[in-house]
């Protein structure tokens, strides 16, 4: 899906909450991420690898013919040859100090985001009771 339909959706979704759901959900948007972030950790860590995003070009025929124009309302059809980007995961090695040094990071950071985001929460149910 495109950056643009995502943040689309993102904003069609959250306008769907109430404003104390919006409210919470704003000032918990970075302990998400950071929960993702352990998530992905904590498995490359049960795996002994992670993944890494690869992106090869190959080569295929496309149709390029010319759209229909006043001019030309029947244009001939043309195929061309273009590199078409695909991205896949590939297994790469980890250092697994490392990964449980970033691990043991982001739950205090995690911690931390827990800790601020409570009193942000108690101000949106105070703000916006339901």
């Amino acid at each position: 899906m495109a950056m643009k339909s995502k943040l689309v959706l993102l904003f069609a979704l959250s306008a769907c909450g109430t404003l104390q759901e919006q409210c919470i959900a704003s000032a918990t948007r970075d302990m998400r991420v950071v929960d993702r972030l352990i998530s992905e950790t904590e498995g490359n860590i049960a795996r002994g690898y992670a993944y890494e995003n690869v992106t090869v070009f190959s080569a295929q025929w496309l149709d390029c013919t010319p759209r229909a124009t006043a001019q030309s309302p029947d244009p001939k059809p043309k195929i061309c040859l273009e590199q078409v980007p695909e991205t896949t995961k590939q297994a790469v090695a980890i250092d697994l100090n490392v990964e449980a040094a970033k691990l043991s990071s982001l739950q205090a950071k995690r911690l931390l985001q827990s800790n601020a985001a409570a009193a942000q929460i108690t101000r949106c149910k105070a703000q916006h009771p339901e």
